[in-house]
């Protein structure tokens, strides 16, 4: 027990890590910078790093299945949470940095721009889950919580077609975050049939 509580705390510190190097970037220390465009890397960086914990957050019921590993389970509400956290950063960044929360200007993007629509439609989808995610909200919701928190999937999809919309040349990096979600997606598909079946 006090080896999983000293490895929760070590998860916890490494989902911390990239924002640590982001703020020694923005800092400029050790000559470490964001570029020719350090407000739009870092939104970028931010909104990545939430895709990337969200797909992680994914893929421990496949990787606790695969390996036997139950406790693995554990881990899922923290990265899920750390999810949220990257991602409501990168909107905030964003809406401050970018737009300087002028809500006209904001509403505007969102209207004229269907990759930020996607976006923030993912990101007000997952504040039910973040906030429904303490073990007192699922012993209250019971069956529901199973079913409120099966938005993730959608929310994943929403995600990863932002980030493919966004892109105008390299699509490398989309079509990587397709083929992890679709592996997910074909994994969980698989499962519900032999359940089913």
């Amino acid at each position: 027990m006090k080896t999983l509580s000293a490895f929760k705390v070590l998860v916890f510190l490494l989902c911390l890590l990239p924002l640590g190097k982001l703020s020694l970037e923005i800092a400029g220390v050790a000559g470490l910078s964001l570029g020719a465009n350090p407000i739009e890397e870092l939104i970028h960086r931010l909104g990545k790093w939430g895709l990337n914990f969200l797909l992680i957050t994914l893929a421990i019921t496949p990787l606790r299945k695969w390996t036997g590993l139950s406790w693995l389970s554990r881990f899922r509400r923290m990265l899920g949470l750390f999810a949220f956290f990257y991602l409501l950063l990168h909107f905030l960044s964003y809406a401050g940095l970018d737009q300087h929360f002028d809500l006209a200007a904001i509403i505007e993007d969102i209207v004229k721009r269907p990759y930020i629509t996607i976006g923030l439609s993912a990101l007000i989808l997952l504040i039910p889950l973040a906030l429904t995610s303490t073990r007192g909200m699922m012993r209250r919701l019971g069956r529901r919580w199973k079913k409120l928190h099966r938005l993730v999937y959608l929310i994943a999809i929403l995600g990863v077609w932002h980030v493919y919309w966004q892109v105008k040349l390299d699509t490398l990096e989309p079509v990587i975050y397709i083929t992890i979600l679709a592996v997910l997606l074909g994994y969980r598909l698989l499962l519900n049939r032999r359940f089913c079946g």
